[in-house]
Formats: structure tokens, C-alpha cells, sequence
């Protein structure tokens, strides 16, 4: 969340700021809220002041042996007003911390104007999209006969979910070994396991709640517990009420999950194949950094993630999101979108985003500054290092012969023991 200090000092700002993404925020509201808790503030400190007083001069009787009991009839209702004042203080600070939870990330000022993707900025491109003799198919048409089946999926679950079978099955794993050898031998991540249920507290956390509520699935017999939509949200906690040395900084994780996300809003988006899914497999990389290092760190942990789709020749993009296509708690993203000939068109895979203070200060994650030996915010970043689900699909359609097969990258040969072709 963003520091309440901001709105007291520079509320104007902060409107501004808002008004990038095309946030409406309800300033009446939280004037009128704000000027509320000021004046109970100063009524439970004025409260609080007198009470200590009469305290002291109770004592001071006492102990000279004087009738302490008009001193007393004072003070016999002080008590339940202060006890008035502090309970009406603590609800206004929960309304303001309602509404202040309710709001998103002020963006980085190199974020783009804009509405929708439409509107994001490519940075880059590396690798040349392959000119077929043939037309491409799509992952599902190749799939089907390989072992992707979807009908299966549904019998078991529902839509959305997908059974894979031998080589396919096998291909995903050793992208997913592929992924965290690199991430942890050439890019200095500590591999972490994490559990795939998370509480509130958790989620509150990382931003997903209370906004995003609706996009995730719950635990029916104990309905405080979620399923993860992203290793972030774990990951992340890790350093919830922690102050980390400096010694220890920076701090970086890799985590291989499933995720599990009810695509609440997205009825007809992506229906066909595994684009979008309620279940999938993803590499998460997650930085915890200082702040005068965060900028760089965002550069860095986006570069390891285009590392894999490299080190598979896979062609793809690199775009900053505009203002209006930013989630909510990042204040920087750069999406990676991998090339699909299927669907002749770069899709993303990867999205690596600079949170700053934002969840820091939700989660009270703090390093200690060694000038100053004080507690300050860390920085988090995360990003996927990559999903595994959409890679398998790329590499599908990127590798697929003429004769429905799939010739196996170089890459990944070693980790499906020398095998060259899927078929």
C-alpha cells in the first residue's frame, strides 16, 4: 500500500499520479475520514494526558496521607472515555486502511500513457519468427495426438484443466529443470518450497486481497485458506515482519508451483488449449533488494527470464506496460511475449514487475540500513523465470514438422536423455 504520509502531505500528488491509470479515488471520503481521525486522535491524547495526570496526583496524595476520595470521583468516568476515544479511534484507522488498501501503486515515471495493451511500448525483439513450408498448427492440434487431452482434463476437474501424457508430460518437466538449473547455477537464485495454500494475511500481503478476491479459489471446509494464484504470494511472505541484515542483501528466490487462479471476468478469453487455465506450472523468480538497487535489479531478474526463452531459440518481444495495462501493485512491468505461429502472434509468457515499497509496507518487510542501523522498507520484485505451461506450447509450435511431430531443442535433449523428436 502506498505510505498514508504521502496522502496527509501531498494529496494533490497523489490524485495526479492516480489519475495515470485512471484511477478514480473518492478524496471527499478519505478528507472526511482523515479529519476525523485527527480530531479523535487528539481527544484519546488529551484523554490520555489527563488520565496520567490524575494518576500522579492520586500518588502524591496518597503518600502524604491525604483523602484521596474527591480526587477519585474525578477520575471514575475518565477511564470509559478514554476507552470510548481509543475504540472510536481504532475504527476510523480500519476504515483508512480499508480504503488505503483499496489503491493502487503509484507508477514509475517511465511507464507509458495508456489505456489498454494496445498501448505498450516494445523495447526490444530477439530472434526472427520461422518461415514454414507448411501451416502451422496450433498446440492443441498438435497436441491431441501426442498426449494433450483436454476432454480428460474436463471428466476429472473441469474446463480449463488438461491431462498430459508420456513425452509431453516429460517435455514440461525438463522445461521445468531447464529452467531452475539456469536460474539457480548462472543466475544466483535460492531454489524454495513452498506450501500451495496461503491465508490472508498472506495475500494481503502481496496485494491480491482484498481486490482480487474473486479470481481465487478458497478451501471449502476452511474458507481462510486459498490456493495460490503465484509462487509470488509465498515466496514473498517470506520476509513478512523480518528486518533483514545488510550483510543478506539482496535476497533471491526461485519456486516451481502450480497455480491455481478462477479467471473471475475472463468468460470466453482463451478458451481453447492451455492459454489460460485454472491449473498451471510456473518458475517464479522473486527479489528482495534495497531501494537505491531496485531499478537495476528489475533490468537484471527481466533479463534472466528472456535467458531461458534464448537458450531455447524461441522468438520474442519485450514491452513495458503502459499506465492503464499495469497491475495494480507494480509500479513497473515489462511483459515478455513469445512468438506462437499457430496463432501468428507473440503472446505473453512472462511478466517481471518492480513493486518498490508497495508490498513492503503491507508486509512490514524491512532491511536495516547500516548508516543508520534503522529499519527501512525493502524493495520486492518478481517475475516468472518462465511459465512453463506457455513455454511448452511455444516450443510446440516454434519446433513442430510438417508430419505433426516435434523436434526436441538442443537444450532440453540432455534432460530427456539425448531424445531429438516428439512423436
Amino acid at each position: 500500500m502506498l505510505d498514508p504520509r504521502l496522502f496527509r502531505s501531498d494529496l494533490e500528488l497523489v490524485l495526479q499520479q492516480l489519475q495515470r491509470r485512471g484511477f478514480q479515488f473518492d478524496a471527499a471520503a478519505y478528507q472526511a475520514l482523515e479529519d476525523r481521525r485527527k480530531d479523535v486522535q487528539v481527544k484519546t491524547q488529551e484523554l490520555q494526558n489527563e488520565r496520567n495526570t490524575r494518576s500522579k496526583a492520586i500518588g502524591q496524595a496518597k503518600a502524604k496521607g491525604e483523602d484521596v476520595q474527591p480526587l477519585l470521583d474525578q477520575v471514575a468516568d475518565l477511564g470509559d472515555q478514554l476507552k470510548a476515544a481509543e475504540s472510536e479511534l481504532n475504527d476510523v484507522q480500519n476504515q483508512l486502511s480499508i480504503l488505503l488498501e483499496g489503491i493502487p501503486n503509484i507508477l514509475d515515471a517511465a511507464v507509458p500513457a495508456g489505456k489498454s495493451d494496445a498501448d505498450n511500448q516494445e523495447v526490444s525483439r530477439w530472434g526472427e519468427p520461422r518461415q514454414f513450408t507448411f501451416t502451422p498448427k496450433d498446440h492443441v492440434d498438435l497436441g491431441e495426438p501426442l498426449g494433450m487431452n483436454f476432454e480428460l482434463g474436463a471428466k476429472i476437474a473441469s474446463a480449463r484443466f488438461v491431462v498430459l501424457a508420456g513425452k509431453l508430460a516429460t517435455l514440461q518437466r525438463a522445461i521445468i529443470q531447464l529452467m531452475l538449473n539456469t536460474h539457480i547455477n548462472e543466475h544466483g537464485y535460492q531454489e524454495t518450497y513452498v506450501p500451495f495454500l496461503a491465508n490472508a494475511d498472506s495475500l494481503r500481503g502481496t496485494g491480491q486481497l482484498p481486490k482480487f478476491e474473486a479470481d481465487l479459489f478458497t478451501v471449502k471446509n476452511d474458507p481462510t485458506f486459498y490456493l495460490i494464484p503465484t509462487a509470488e504470494v509465498p515466496v514473498t511472505n517470506i520476509v513478512r515482519d523480518v528486518i533483514v541484515e545488510a550483510k543478506q542483501m539482496p535476497l533471491k528466490f526461485v519456486c516451481h508451483s502450480p497455480c491455481f487462479r478462477s479467471e473471475a471476468g475472463a468468460y470466453g478469453s482463451d478458451v481453447r488449449g492451455m492459454i489460460r487455465q485454472h491449473q498451471f506450472e510456473k518458475v517464479e523468480l522473486v527479489q528482495i533488494v534495497t531501494p537505491e538497487t531496485s531499478a537495476q535489479a528489475h533490468e537484471e531478474l527481466t533479463a534472466h527470464a528472456e535467458t531461458i526463452l534464448q537458450k531455447l531459440n524461441l522468438p520474442y518481444r519485450k514491452v513495458l506496460l503502459c499506465a492503464g495495462d499495469t497491475g495494480f501493485s507494480s509500479s513497473k512491468t515489462y511483459d515478455l511475449e513469445v512468438w506462437l505461429p499457430g496463432q501468428q502472434k507473440y503472446r505473453e509468457i512472462s511478466s517481471c514487475s518492480n513493486f518498490k515499497d508497495f508490498q513492503a509496507r503491507r508486509l512490514q518487510a524491512r532491511w536495516r540500513n547500516p548508516e543508520t542501523g534503522k529499519p527501512e522498507l525493502v524493495h520486492t520484485l518478481n517475475g516468472s523465470g518462465l511459465a512453463a505451461g506457455r513455454t511448452l506450447i511455444a516450443v510446440m509450435e516454434n519446433y513442430q514438422n510438417e508430419d505433426g511431430s516435434i523436434t526436441v531443442p538442443e537444450a532440453l535433449r540432455p534432460y530427456l536423455g539425448g531424445l531429438e523428436k516428439i512423436q
